[in-house]
Formats: C-alpha cells, structure tokens, sequence
C-alpha cells in the first residue's frame, strides 16, 4: 500500500460519514425508529478503539484488557495447562529423553506459532469470539465456531472434575503424617491386619483409587455417587462461576495469581528438589538422549499433538481472548512470547518433575537394597551361599546400591542356572526411572508419594495441589470464555446469565464423573472429545484463511493492523505446511485409533492392579457420538447456507459478518492505487426502507454494484454495499 493511502483513506471515510448524515437528515420523519439501527461508518482509528455493535439501539463499547500484562497472563493461564506438569515429562521420558526436545520445538516453530499467531490475529482483527470469527471469514464454514464451542464444553465437563480430585487432595493435605502416608490398619476380633488391596499396592495407589475415588471394577458399575467429590466438583464450578461472572473485568483480575503462582510453586520445588539425594539421578536420566527413538515417526506424531493441545489451538479461547485486545496491538509478539513461555514452563515441570522422582527412585532402590540384602544374609545363613561369594569389605548393616550391584553379579556369575529361584531383585535405580507415568498417576500417585518423604511433607502437598488447582483454573477461563464471548456476541445474551446458566449446566452434566465409575468416563472424554474433533476445527480454520479468505488478504489485513507486514515465512507456513502437517497429523490419529480399539484401564480391587477392559457397546457407542457431535455442526452450516436452508443474514448465525459497511476499493491504474470508493444511491432514489427492518445483502461473483433488498422488497439505506471477488471482507 504506497505511503499516503492512510490519509487518503482517513479523508474518504469522512467524506462517506457526512454523506451518511446527509442522507439520514433528508429521511423522513416516519423512519426515527430505523434510524436508531442504521449502519455508521466510523473512522478508521476509532474503530480500532472500540467495536460499535450496530443494529442495537446503544452504541455499547467491547470490553477490554486493563493492561498487556493481564492479557498476557491471560493467554499464558490458558494455555500453560495440566498438560505441561503431567504429560510433557512423561512423553519427554518415552520419546529418547532429551532428544524429544528437539522434533517438540521443531513442530512448535513449524505449526505451533503460526497457527497460534493466526488465532491471536483473527480474533483481534474481527474482535468477535469463535463463531462470529468464521461466520465473517467464510459464512458457509460457520460451523467451525460452533464446533469449538461444543469441544470447549466436553473438555470443561471432565477438566473441572481434574480440578476437584485437586482440591479434595488440598483439603486432606494439612495434617501430619499425610493421610496416605501409610496402609490403614484394619482390625478384627482377634487380630489387627494391613489392609490387602493396600499392602498389595502402595499406600498413595491405594489412597487414589480407594479412599479418594471409591472407584468401581468397570465402566458398567456405576456404584453411586462419590458425595467427597460431588462437593469437590461443587466447589470448582462455584470458583470458575464467580471468577468469569463478570467476563474479562473478573477473570482477568484472578489471572495475576492464578498464572503466576505455578511458576512460584515450581521454583520453589525446583530448588528443594535439587537439594535431596538422588535428584542429579533424575535429572540426568530425563536428559540423557536417546537419539535412535528420535528417528521413529511415532515420536514426532505424539511431539505434534502436545503442540497442538499444548497452545490450546482450536478451542476458541485463544480467539475470545485476543478479540478483547485494540486492532493495533502487536499479535505477532504476543505469539511468539507466549509460545516460548509454554514450551520453556514444560521444560521447568520437567525438570521438578525427574528431580523428584529421582529422589524418590533412591528411596524406592533403598529399600530394595535392604529387602533383598536381609534375603541374601539369611541365605548365608542357611548354606544356599558361601560366604567366599561375598566381598569381605561389605558390612550388611549399610549396604549401598554400589555394594549390592556388586554382591548381584557374583551371585548370578555363579549361580547363573539357579539365580532366578532365589528370588532376589537387581534393585537397578535406571529400572525405576524407566517406570514411565503420567496424568493421574503421577500427580495422584507417584509425586504424591515422593513427597511423603520430603521434610515438613504436608507443606509441600498443600503447594503442590494449590498449584494443580490454579493451572486448571488457568486452564477453565479460556475453556469457558471459548464458550461465551462467541455466543454472547452472536445471540446478544446477558454475560452473567449465561455464565450462571453454563456453569449450572456443566456441574449437574458433570455428576457422572463423580459416580464411583466417574474415572472411567473422564478417560473417555480425554481420549476422544476433543483430539480429532481440534484437529478437523484447526485445519479447516487454516484452509478457511489461507485458501477460501486469501493468504495475500490476510497479510494485508495484518499490515494495516500491526503497522508492519509479517515474515514472509508466515505466508508459506499457513498456505502450504501447516494444512499437509495438520492433514498428516489427522490420518496418523485416525489410524491410531483404529487400530487400537477403544478401552481403558480398570482398578481391580480384589488383585490391587489396573487391568484393561474393552468399553460395552454403549460404550462404544458414546465414544464414537462425542466425535460425531463436536464435528456436526460444521457440516450442518454448510449445507444450511449451500443450499440456502437459512438466510444468509440470519441473526442467529450470521448476522456478525454483514454489520459493518465496507469501503470498496477499485482495481485501478498505480498511480490511482490510493483511492477508495463508496458506491451507492442518493435518497431520491431509493425508496425508504420500512422501519426495523435488517439490512440484507446479496452475493454476488460480478464486480459490477448488486442491489441490496430487505425482506418486503425495498432498498437498503441511503447506500448500497457491493460484493467485489477480490476484495477483503474485514476492509472496513
């Protein structure tokens, strides 16, 4: 755009203003009434300020961050998830250590910042949420903001239940020892005993899975509610209710501590954690490369999901929140920031994470170093060792890794043919880091235990889970202001109302998470909710921008936006790239699940062990609707609007994409390349509208001026708005 053509265009936007006034003072008297709705053009500046909801009988200014560091800890609340702390090291661990890092910031560069970047720009741009965005973008593919809505729904149902298993473990956490420091001791008439299921377990496995979940043997048995987690889940829905009451005026006040204190919580353990023996043994277990698993293609398929979820691509809340932000904020940085904050928080979490379980992997081979030498003592004792075996500098009162390992490999040198009859365990700290958990299990089971050791334990389980509790709240604001700012801003309901109404809805849909059987169906949402549903949503948001709207567009828009053109690199990686990438990623997932057929992994209570089970029928059933239902709705507004089943200016799905006029710019001559036109008719020749009506228009593939008619025959007001092929919808 040469140099000039901003004030050029400011001069031609006064210009249409005061034709506009004109044109409404010649009016007669009879259209007061639709005067009230009619459309205003507003300078270019001062759109950028404040989004004028036209056709309403107020002029209501949007909402807005009270300052960048809110918004920023906005985004990062929301994207910095669970996800970071317990699954992140867990695939870092399975995926070659610290080789895993390498296809993770490579996929983040390639698809995580570009599509992030493009979510942030479009949201801003549009300032509307999910469904207004791609209702403007391309109408037929509106139900791409539906779709987001409808994930953003299952996914809030089973993540708060998260974040009541949470505060219940909060709750238990201030007294000393911790209540799952040991098996409870049951006792009879005659005796008292360790409860089985626990001794057969673990004290922290059996807490989780029985005092804490009461849990079932299978989907299939409900068993009734657990009342400890129904006022758990109870609590949480009231806690996202209150913080999102208001919208961003509200949440966004909560994000400065519920963003920031994880990272305190994290450091704090960091440092405590480095301090313990055996941390440098996780540490450098985590870190140590394993490059042949870098090269396997299954790494780089599960270092693209958690890019993907990681950066809460898809789910609309990175949209509501961006579209609070003025049009000339710096998208592009914001991008790029949070991106990096998400990625360098992940390798934070892991590193607290491997130094503790490196910690408790000593504590864990301490033991079974004393176990097995007592076994090795009382062979000597009964003549099934010789007493030459041992090296005579062991002394068995304190027998360390190094001397057992020693003893080991004599033993089984000699005695190769009979070593697996003694049953004496290698006690290898490698075999205990190699014991890979993750989600529930780590949090509720593995670190949980790791901290019962730690001194002053019940200080550190209270931080601990507090911090659970806030990256899950982080978490829960973008999920629901995914749901709200969109339908807020299409159906033009009460925030407060709805807020109350969603959450009432979420909390009383979510009591089947909360029955005995309610881990069962948490699983079930996790796996299969949201991971296909996202992937069709992102990649049909990018081929919507990059290939229906028009990369060349978008960038313009980007530029007058921003006040600078993008990388070129941009351009490349949303109109070619990314889509193969995204397309590649969907096939892998969707072969992946066919070929492991649907199941989960069931508490067995009488064996004290997880096995796994195959869902029901229903089961399968339900699995396959949560795809069908969050994918539905794009398919449905694409045949509605082809075929013409609903008016293209319908208020109910597209009346944001037709309420602002826009200036027409002609393919003209370059040294004419700075003029922008408005066509349209004066009032003597167009009749006056009838008062109330919407104003509809006509698409059309002709560059010429198409009329625009209201539903009783007439012309729209005073100017009509002309569909040009190659011009920008967003060009206000």
């Amino acid at each position: 755009m040469p140099k000039n053509s901003k004030v050029v265009k400011r001069e031609l936007d006064d210009d249409v203003t005061e034709s506009v006034k004109d044109l409404l003072s010649n009016e007669d008297s009879v259209d007061d009434s639709f005067k009230k709705s009619s459309l205003t053009v507003d300078d270019v500046q001062g759109d950028k300020d404040r989004d004028i909801e036209e056709g309403s009988d107020t002029e209501e200014e949007r909402p807005a961050w009270n300052s960048k560091l809110q918004y920023i800890l906005a985004q990062v609340g929301f994207s910095v998830g669970l996800g970071n702390v317990w699954r992140f090291p867990y695939l870092c661990q399975k995926n070659g250590g610290g080789a895993y890092l390498v296809p993770y910031f490579i996929l983040l560069v390639v698809i995580g910042i570009p599509l992030f970047f493009l979510e942030l720009a479009v949201g801003q741009r549009i300032r509307r949420g999910s469904i207004g965005v791609w209702n403007y973008i391309s109408p037929r593919l509106g139900g791409i903001g539906f779709a987001s809505c409808v994930v953003c729904f299952f996914v809030a149902l089973y993540y708060n239940v998260i974040i009541g298993w949470s505060l219940f473990y909060f709750s238990q956490s201030f007294q000393q020892p911790l209540p799952w420091d040991q098996c409870p001791l049951v006792k009879n008439k005659t005796s008292t005993f360790v409860e089985p299921e626990c001794e057969k377990s673990s004290a922290t496995t059996y807490y989780w899975y029985r005092v804490a979940l009461d849990i079932s043997s299978s989907i299939s048995e409900s068993g009734g509610l657990n009342w400890k987690m129904t006022v758990c889940l109870l609590s949480a829905w009231a806690m996202v209710c209150l913080a999102m009451i208001k919208g961003i005026q509200s949440s966004g006040k909560v994000m400065y501590f519920s963003s920031l204190f994880p990272y305190v919580v994290l450091l704090c353990f960091l440092v405590r954690a480095l301090l313990l023996r055996g941390s440098v043994d996780g540490i450098q277990h985590m870190f140590t490369p394993k490059i042949e698993i870098m090269l396997e293609p299954k790494v780089w398929r599960e270092a693209a999901t958690q890019v993907f979820f990681a950066l809460g691509l898809g789910f609309g809340g990175v949209i509501a929140f961006s579209s609070y932000n003025k049009r000339d904020n710096n998208c592009h940085f914001d991008a790029v920031l949070v991106s990096f904050i998400n990625f360098f928080t992940s390798v934070l979490a892991t590193l607290v994470v491997f130094a503790v379980l490196g910690f408790k992997a000593n504590i864990m081979n301490e033991k079974c170093v004393n176990l097995n030498s007592a076994k090795i003592v009382e062979f000597l004792n009964t003549g099934v060792i010789s007493h030459d075996l041992i090296p005579h500098h062991i002394n068995f009162s304190s027998v360390t890794a190094t001397d057992y390992q020693q003893m080991i490999d004599i033993i089984k040198g000699v005695k190769e043919t009979e070593f697996s009859s003694l049953g004496l365990d290698l006690c290898n700290i490698e075999d205990e880091l190699n014991k890979a958990v993750q989600g529930t299990g780590l949090a509720f089971i593995a670190f949980t235990e790791a901290m019962t050791h730690f001194p002053a334990s019940p200080f550190w389980s209270v931080m601990f889970f507090l911090m659970l509790v806030n990256l899950g709240l982080g978490s829960m604001f973008g999920t629901i202001e995914g749901i709200i700012t969109p339908i807020v801003d299409t159906f033009k309901v009460r925030k407060e109302f709805l807020t109350l109404g969603c959450c009432l809805l979420a909390f009383s849909l979510g009591l089947i998470f909360v029955q005995r059987s309610g881990n069962y169906f948490v699983a079930m949402f996790d796996d299969y909710s949201a991971t296909l549903p996202l992937l069709i949503v992102v990649i049909l948001e990018n081929i919507a921008v990059a290939w229906i709207y028009g990369t060349d567009k978008f960038f313009d828009d980007l530029k007058d936006m921003l006040g600078f053109s993008p990388f070129r690199y941009y351009y490349y990686m949303w109109k070619y790239i990314s889509p193969l990438v995204l397309l590649a990623l969907l096939l892998a997932s969707a072969i992946q699940m066919s070929l492991n057929p649907p199941s989960y992994s069931a508490w067995i209570g009488e064996l004290a062990t997880e096995k796994t089970l195959g869902y029901p029928v229903w089961g399968l059933v339900v699995c396959v609707s949560l795809v069908a239902v969050a994918i539905l709705p794009v398919p449905v507004v694409f045949i509605a609007r082809y075929f013409n089943l609903v008016d293209e200016s319908s208020s109910s799905l597209s009346a944001v994409t037709y309420k602002k006029g826009r200036i027409i710019k002609d393919n003209l001559s370059p040294e004419d390349d700075d003029t922008s036109l408005i066509h349209g008719k004066s009032p003597s020749e167009v009749p006056s509208p009838m008062p109330g009506k919407s104003i509809y228009r006509k698409h059309s593939g002709s560059p010429t001026m198409d009329m625009v008619t209201a539903p009783n025959g007439r012309y729209g007001i005073g100017y009509l708005m002309a569909d040009m092929p190659d011009m920008p919808e967003s060009d206000l």
